[in-house]
């Protein structure tokens, strides 16, 4: 059995073990076109069938390649998916703020995707899946509360570039495994644009640093760009805040968060 064989393996034991000790049989996801989505969505989808749903949320900034892409990923894999856009909020909302920025304005859509995405969840019974990768969550590459909020994670722990090679195992739509990395959210946005190197990159420095624990001058030393290695180190201690719940002063005896804390699969 090959090595993503057992991950995807794994990946599916570990959505259906969380997702019955909830009490709950639903699971929802937004779908991008992107692959981390795409992969969530396969995986999910080989564990609970019809009770997957893929949403769809597009706004003006969306790409038409991206719901295309999407929209191929659910006829390929046979996805229960419905579209909710959110334009109109988005469009109410910049009219009253026309000095935002594409920072802003990017926040705000992945706030509005999961704020939609949580209301379908609360409708259908589900638990919204998350599809942020190990890449995006120690360079703090995504939105609090927004891209980053979920009940459960099966790829967090997962690379990115690790994430094209468990596509390629799981079979993911080609043109979804082809397109350049993006969140669609303003107009010709590019993750490795606003990241300034490719993933590849990336990975190859998080992985000595993280996985490895290397120092700054034996990364350096394997060819690792001092720039990007510098700028990585910096990200993962000033974005430590969006990989942890809300920090609670502690005043008690037992407080939430430090020393009230009960295991998820406790049964009482």
């Amino acid at each position: 059995m090959g090595k993503y064989e057992l991950i995807s393996e794994y990946l599916q034991y570990f959505l259906d073990d969380e997702v019955r000790k909830t009490g709950m049989q639903n699971v929802v996801l937004g779908l991008s076109g992107g692959i981390d989505s795409a992969v969530v969505a396969v995986l999910a989808q080989r564990v609970f069938g019809d009770n997957l749903l893929c949403v769809k949320m597009p706004s003006h900034y969306s790409s038409q390649s991206s719901l295309d892409d999407a929209d191929e990923l659910c006829r390929d894999f046979k996805l229960n998916s419905i579209t909710v856009s959110i334009e109109p909020m988005l469009k109410a909302y910049e009219e009253l703020n026309p000095d935002m920025d594409n920072l802003r304005r990017g926040n705000l859509s992945a706030r509005l995707r999961m704020s939609t995405l949580f209301d379908i969840s609360a409708k259908h019974n589900a638990l919204v899946l998350g599809t942020s990768n190990k890449s995006e969550l120690m360079l703090g590459y995504g939105t609090l509360y927004g891209d980053l909020a979920s009940a459960l994670n099966p790829i967090g722990d997962l690379y990115k570039s690790e994430i094209y090679e468990l596509a390629e195992h799981l079979g993911v739509t080609r043109s979804i495994m082809q397109k350049a990395p993006s969140a669609d959210l303003w107009d010709g946005q590019s993750d490795e644009a606003d990241l300034g190197y490719s993933y590849a990159k990336l990975d190859e420095a998080l992985k000595y640093y993280v996985e490895d624990r290397l120092s700054r001058e034996e990364i350096v030393k394997k060819g690792c760009d001092e720039s990007m290695f510098d700028m990585i180190v910096e990200r993962i201690f000033r974005n430590q805040f969006k990989r942890k719940m809300p920090l609670i002063a502690k005043l008690t005896s037992r407080t939430i968060n430090h020393d009230f804390n009960y295991p998820r699969d406790i049964t009482l």
